[in-house]
């Protein structure tokens, strides 16, 4: 037997990479074999995880994984406590095999879950198919012990759906590749300027008119480009309960995000009476069809904040999360200095300017969700003009809201744009998908530090952890999301959950060999990533404009 770790092999090449991986179990053993024999023992507490290794282990390999009896192999999956205080994390697991015994122990069912995950990459790429492909009717599971935690709690993605609606099944499906790559948190970008995709049923014109814009721009808002027909979609509130049930059970927690103040001229489209009357003509307005940040935000009104209260009623009956992001980002303020009303709210207030009423404005949400038992959390923006104790920071305008945040004593998700927007292109050149932003490759990602050193060992306790951002303004369909976001959401999974070293010292080129066994596991679920040469001839947009950003992205 030996104790030192494995620079694993490709049929062993895990992703993330774990804390620990040794040759055997301690004492001594052989690996398993999985067969039509192999039941599953499912202590008390590990029913769940025991059914989704059931029904998708189960229906990729054809093997029944039935309850386990005497006298035929067993995957043992238990609940123990004690890994906590071990490995520092209530999402920590061991997993062993040793001759007909695997072994699979989490501090929690949710590190139970991902050990899951873990044994059925071990398993290897057939296993993340829906069904069998092979007439296989043995799996070989390797002789190895893996000791794993995660270093941040918050590991998350978002997905821009408001941009370009991806219907519900197309979010189960990547409901189910974040689990697979063990991340933990869906950020729900639920509403914006071009669309409203969540059933509010006291306000039944946010599905009936601001789920729909007349058309689209193909490409960059420079673009001359458009897709003359209607566009949209929005999920029922059925349909939300689905899928926040769907990412439970897969240990992962839907943060909604629903924009104020700006961001807004979808919901000012069907309520005109949100919107700023006495500068504008609102009932004029439509659905935005363009990219970029619109004029029309909402007005700072009584009866603006009385009917996003609302909203948000029917947002916390359907997301039990804890955190509920308002958006509070690139809110426009020019038809707040042309609004007698929004001057007279200053006034009343004893405000100093705009930026103070946008304080007052997220302030007011956030009071109002602390008083129910939730978090606020929004873009970095919120710090200006003042921020709630309570409320939490989203950095994106790269690391300085974070720091800024923190020092204040404010908890934070690092998602500076220059590293994780995954909707920048991945290298330079003219076969780039509509190019957008600065390239950020695969190798970019992986070096990626969440913490900034700016921060002392104490404010960098108020860094929750971070999140890769999909937005959707140039991805018109399913596969433009894959392209952009794989194969980096892989990278950053390693970023989110490893302790890596430092970001010079980190082994890219152990990554890189490790990805050869990921690929695979990637083409047998179906994800349309791109390929390390390069994009397919399908994949390009060609005299589609982007908008290219030379250079390198600035460090802060």
């Amino acid at each position: 037997m030996s104790d030192e770790p494995l620079f694993p092999e490709p049929d062993v090449a895990l992703i993330p990479a774990p804390a620990g991986i040794t040759a055997s179990l301690p004492g001594g053993g052989t690996g398993s074999v999985i067969d039509e024999h192999t039941g599953i023992e499912a202590t008390e507490g590990t029913e769940r995880v025991a059914r989704w290794l059931r029904t998708t282990v189960g229906a990729a390999t054809g093997l029944p994984l039935a309850p386990h009896r005497a006298g035929g192999s067993r995957v043992l999956l238990r609940i123990d406590p004690a890994l906590e205080d071990e490995l520092g994390s209530p999402e920590a697991y061991q997993l062993g095999a040793d001759g007909g015994l695997v072994a699979i122990d989490g501090a929690s069912e949710a590190g139970l879950f991902w050990g899951a995950q873990t044994f059925r990459q071990l398993l290897g790429p057939e296993a993340f198919r829906r069904a069998p492909v092979t007439g296989r009717t043995e799996w070989e599971f390797p002789a190895v012990t893996v000791r794993d935690a995660p270093r941040f709690r918050w590991r998350g993605l978002l997905l821009d759906v408001a941009r370009h609606f991806m219907p519900k099944d197309g979010v189960l499906r990547y409901l189910d590749l974040m689990a697979a790559h063990k991340l933990n948190v869906f950020h729900f970008h639920l509403t914006d300027d071009q669309g409203w995709r969540i059933e509010i049923k006291r306000y039944p014109k946010l599905a009936e008119t601001a789920s729909w814009r007349a058309r689209s721009k193909f490409g960059h808002r420079a673009s001359l480009l458009w897709e003359e027909k209607p566009h949209g979609g929005y999920y029922t509130q059925d349909d939300i309960r689905e899928i926040v049930a769907y990412a439970a059970e897969r240990h992962i927690t839907v943060v909604p995000e629903i924009d104020v103040p700006g961001h807004s001229q979808a919901a000012i489209a069907a309520y005109p009476e949100l919107g700023n009357t006495d500068v504008i003509d609102t009932t004029a307005l439509d659905v935005w069809d363009n990219w970029g940040i619109s004029a029309n935000v909402l007005a700072p009104t009584d009866t603006t904040l009385r009917f996003y209260e609302g909203v948000f009623e029917e947002v916390l009956e359907l997301f039990p999360s804890r955190f509920i992001h308002v958006g509070g980002d690139e809110c426009r303020k020019e038809q707040w200095t042309e609004s007698v009303t929004a001057k007279t709210r200053i006034a009343d207030l004893g405000l100093a300017d705009e930026d103070e009423l946008q304080s007052w404005f997220i302030g007011h949400f956030d009071a109002w969700l602390s008083a129910r038992g939730r978090r606020l959390i929004g873009w970095d923006e919120i710090l200006e003009g003042g921020l709630a104790r309570g409320a939490a920071v989203s950095s994106w305008r790269g690391y300085g809201g974070g720091i800024a945040a923190a020092r204040a004593g404010h908890d934070v998700v690092m998602c500076p744009e220059q590293y994780v927007y995954l909707d920048h292109r991945q290298a330079p050149g003219e076969d780039e998908p509509v190019p957008i932003g600065f390239v950020r490759t695969l190798e970019d990602v992986y070096r990626f530090e969440p913490v900034p050193a700016d921060l002392t060992e104490a404010e960098a306790l108020h860094v929750l952890g971070t999140q890769a951002n999909v937005w959707t303004e140039v991805l018109e369909d399913a596969a433009r999301v894959d392209y952009q976001t794989f194969p980096r959401l892989a990278a950053f999974a390693e970023v989110a959950w490893s302790r890596l070293p430092a970001p010079a010292e980190r082994d890219f080129a152990g990554f890189e060999r490790r990805m050869t066994a990921h690929y695979a596991r990637l083409d047998a679920l179906g994800v349309a990533y791109r390929p390390p040469a390069g994009p397919r001839p399908w994949q390009r947009r060609p005299g589609v404009p982007g908008r290219p950003v030379e250079g390198l992205p600035p460090d802060r």
